[in-house]
């Protein structure tokens, strides 16, 4: 059968296609799998009870049960939640917004689909303008959101090496300034890494001109890098003087689930589109996401809400609700969502450097946030597609960091020496894992 240009593009083969497949095949099967590759939080029995206890408050309370799964919302969501979320980063956060600025959406997934395309694409004038990332490697999600071919340009990061094993990325903003402030020669063919980097994308105006927005997730899936207050204040100041948004994808962030384990403030202003998730403070089935923005952007999200779904789901904004009084979901973050993977992941860094062969050239990028671990194996004699293929016979589900570099085209081999790893399930089935991933490394040098 054959499909239109729309449904070529949403039914070809992609990164999170691969990795969702493996999510739930490894979930349904009988076979012992150790899932280390999906963005499944963890089951933390602590805030499971709460959310339970909202549920049978909510089947308690006569009428409210029969509300929520009777009645539509607006486009842009339920305006008790959207009050009360306002309330809520007001209050904490000294940001001055009303109901007007947020609008609730199907989950970061579906958001980004609708902001890319909202923003970035075919413009009428013929002109075409992609989503700048100012640092690679970013969430797999993206690469496949837009409507078009080639939506991103992007730039290799720098290399920060803290010891023998730890590394950090930073963003590099000599090759960014040169793209879209015209600081050296810049053009669009400087993006896609560094300036030493050319990239064949299509001629086109220098500068802004070619960029829609800046994105960026913070905390960055799939490192746990946490791009700095100084870096993102750099990033306003860069959006501002090029009149483009600065998105801030916040799945992992402030205000919750608040996977912070660096210091860090969260940011707003006019400019700014904040997105965040219910996902990872335990929701992921209830697909609900927040946005904050300006009135312009509100009303463009939830017109395109109207059209594709009509309106968001209640569920999980009412599971929520309750919550947003009194500071309680920012207690729950704060007290016991943060505490439960920062422990983890301080735990695990430790494990995983013993059980590793000290001698090998590997890097753990610096754990600062969200609940993975991306490992860097420098010069490996194979790709980390082949490695990832290798765990997956051995019953080890990884995802190879081929699929987190959208925008760079150009060959680099760095895009294929690197793995992310989930330390969400069970801590004694997430070493046993790694004790794996470490000896089928020290196999892959070993073939030299």
């Amino acid at each position: 059968m054959k499909f239109s240009k729309f449904g070529e593009k949403l039914t070809s083969e992609s990164g999170i296609l691969e990795l969702m497949d493996d999510l739930g095949k490894a979930l349904a099967s009988p076979e012992k799998k150790i899932m280390l590759g999906g963005g499944n939080p963890a089951h933390i029995p602590e805030v499971e009870k709460i959310y339970r206890e909202v549920m049978e408050n909510i089947l308690k309370t006569p009428g409210r049960f029969e509300k929520i799964i009777g009645n539509y919302s607006s486009p842009e969501g339920d305006l008790e939640f959207i009050k009360g979320f306002a309330k809520l980063v007001k209050e904490n956060f000294g940001w001055e917004v009303s109901e007007k600025n947020i609008c609730i959406l199907g989950g970061s997934q579906t958001t980004f689909f609708f902001l890319f395309n909202l923003l970035a694409g075919k413009y009428a004038d013929g002109s075409f303008k992609k989503i700048l990332l100012p640092i690679v490697p970013e969430y797999i999600g993206y690469e496949d959101q837009g409507l078009e071919q080639d939506y991103f340009v992007s730039f290799k990061p720098k290399f920060n090496i803290i010891d023998e094993h730890t590394f950090k990325y930073q963003i590099d903003f000599d090759s960014i300034s040169a793209v879209i402030l015209n600081d050296n020669e810049g053009s669009l063919a400087n993006a896609s890494g560094s300036n030493k980097l050319r990239d064949s994308s299509p001629t086109a105006q220098n500068g802004s001109d070619n960029i829609a927005a800046i994105c960026v997730s913070r905390p960055t899936n799939p490192t746990g890098n946490v791009v700095t207050d100084e870096e993102v204040e750099k990033l306003i100041k860069i959006s501002e003087e090029a009149n483009i948004p600065l998105i801030i994808d916040s799945a992992y962030g402030l205000p919750f689930p608040n996977m912070l384990y660096t210091d860090a403030k969260p940011y707003w202003n006019k400019n700014i589109i904040n997105v965040f998730s219910f996902s990872k403070i335990g929701l992921p089935g209830v697909r609900t996401s927040v946005v904050l923005a300006n009135e312009e952007i509100i009303k463009a999200l939830a017109a395109i809400n109207a059209i594709v779904s009509l309106a968001p789901s209640n569920l999980g904004q009412h599971l929520i609700l309750d919550l947003l009084k009194g500071n309680k979901i920012l207690n729950i973050s704060n007290k016991t969502i943060k505490p439960f993977y920062q422990k983890r992941s301080e735990e695990l860094v430790k494990y995983f450097h013993s059980v590793a062969d000290p001698s090998l050239p590997y890097y753990l990028h610096k754990s600062e946030g969200a609940f993975f671990f991306w490992l860097w194996c420098k010069d490996l004699p194979i790709d980390s597609y082949e490695l990832y293929k290798r765990l997956k016979a051995k019953g080890v589900i990884v995802v190879p960091g081929n699929y987190f570099f959208p925008g760079v085209k150009k060959q680099w081999k760095h895009k294929k020496e690197c793995l992310r790893i989930s330390y969400c399930q069970d801590i004694n089935v997430v070493k046993e894992g790694f004790k794996i991933i470490a000896e089928t490394v020290k196999e892959a040098y070993l073939q030299r």
